[in-house]
């Protein structure tokens, strides 16, 4: 194939190292189907002697998720390809939850099965509505620009979204254009979910009474943020991997605290997220940082889960 997509997309996937074994996650929507004619045409035209796998995670949202669950697998066995099925029992409506669950789903069956690269169809236009969205719950500016086109979830286990530059409107016209059979969904024009809201009414009214060109200059400004973003990361990783003691959990704040203040909060993030893989909140941290400028002779304490966090003689440390 030599649309503007198909050669966008093989230009983008020949640039990934290790794509032996592929686990693709989909749903019934354009964007899903879109990434499986892609992933099937580039199987035709480049030699790929790998594992490919379809996974679908039913929340059971819906009266006709069955017949979805049918259709899908139709259509993947339609390449002779292979499809999972996952079905979540325990309901949940929360689209934070139900996120992680996914996520949580598609990572243990990569593990199992021995994956080393989950795609997803994120588009561009699911990039600005997940920045709009961590915006508004105040996030920092590692969470604006989380979904970003490549990241490592673990030793020899990438996630990939290869649409992530790709609009809406290139993955419509594709569908159409290749008569792609799409299952509509009606829980996306359930105006109680936030995304849906973002998509249906905020961004059309920016973009009809602010600029039209909205979209782009929001993507603009996450590339720009991404990029300051990894400055600072890696400044805070060469900062930790400095600071921390050679054989305890534990971290030097006499070093830290002598760096700029958004480098010594991400030093922080990075040391707890390491050793106890839950995420340190703005409030632990600014707490942190008031009994590190205490002056006391004795051991300062402060709860974080079940865990005590320990400021004592320029060391922070846990038990």
């Amino acid at each position: 194939m030599n649309t503007y997509l198909n050669i966008q997309f093989n230009k983008q996937i020949t640039k990934i190292g290790n794509l032996h074994n592929l686990l693709i996650a989909i749903s019934g929507g354009q964007d899903s189907l879109c990434l499986v004619k892609l992933i099937e045409d580039f199987k035709k035209e480049q030699i790929f002697s790998g594992k490919i796998e379809y996974i679908y995670i039913d929340h059971q949202w819906r009266k006709d998720s069955k017949k979805q669950i049918k259709h899908l697998i139709n259509y993947i066995h339609k390449y002779l390809s292979k499809i999972s099925i996952y079905e979540i029992y325990n309901i949940t409506y929360s689209e934070l939850e139900a996120r992680q669950l996914r996520y949580q789903t598609i990572i243990e069956h990569a593990i199992l099965n021995n994956y080393s690269t989950i795609f997803t169809a994120h588009t561009q236009t699911d990039k600005i509505e997940t920045f709009l969205q961590q915006l508004m719950r105040g996030t920092s500016l590692d969470g604006a620009t989380s979904l970003i086109f490549q990241r490592q979830l673990k030793n020899g286990l990438n996630l990939v979204r290869p649409l992530i530059n790709v609009q809406r409107t290139d993955t419509n016209w594709f569908c159409r254009k290749f008569c792609l059979p799409i299952w509509s969904d009606n829980t996306n024009y359930h105006y109680n979910i936030t995304r849906n809201r973002l998509r249906y009414e905020l961004i059309p009214y920016l973009k009809q009474y602010f600029i039209l060109n909205i979209e782009d200059n929001i993507n603009k400004f996450i590339s720009i943020s991404s990029d300051d973003n990894e400055y600072i990361k890696q400044n805070a990783t060469k900062l930790y991997l400095i600071s921390r003691h050679k054989i305890n959990i534990a971290l030097n704040y006499s070093l830290i605290k002598k760096q700029h203040y958004a480098i010594q909060m991400r030093t922080l993030e990075i040391f707890f997220y390491h050793h106890f893989r839950k995420p340190l909140n703005y409030k632990t941290i600014v707490k942190i940082f008031k009994l590190i400028k205490t002056k006391c002779l004795v051991c300062q304490k402060l709860q974080w889960y079940q865990l005590t966090i320990n400021i004592y003689n320029n060391w922070i440390y846990v038990n």
